[in-house]
């Protein structure tokens, strides 16, 4: 269901923000964009940062929610997209909250940062091929 709600995203953003987009050029930073950087950031964004929040912000032994999403994801989120902001497009950047916030879902859901990483990579080659076709 994430995915498929994806492409669309990655439709309107190549046609929004297209001709402001980076295009990934080369083996290294094809690999970096699919395999180090969902890795890392996900490590550190779901696994060390959503960890901690979780643990701090509870009300009576059970995470402080927002609607259906913890407060601890929404805050994950709002820094993910402030990291994105230094090298894309702010439309591009903002683009990532709704991953984001689907990322932190899993990661809750599983109790494992893995599922997220795993789909992570899946949004990269999405972006990074609409980057790619819009700018080839």
């Amino acid at each position: 269901m994430a995915v498929l709600l994806a492409l669309p995203a990655w439709l309107a953003l190549g046609l929004l923000a297209g001709p402001q987009l980076r295009v990934t050029s080369g083996l290294w930073p094809w690999a970096s964009l699919l395999l180090v950087q969902p890795v890392v950031e996900e490590l550190v964004f779901r696994g060390l940062l959503q960890g901690q929040a979780l643990s701090l912000l509870v009300r009576r032994g059970s995470p402080i929610k927002l609607g259906p999403l913890t407060l601890a994801n929404v805050l994950v989120t709002a820094a993910f997209v402030a990291l994105h902001l230094r090298a894309q497009p702010l439309a591009w950047a903002l683009a990532v909250a709704v991953p984001s916030l689907v990322f932190g879902h899993l990661r809750e859901r599983f109790n494992s940062v893995w599922p997220a990483v795993a789909l992570h990579m899946l949004y990269n080659a999405g972006f990074g091929f609409t980057a790619w076709l819009v700018r080839a």
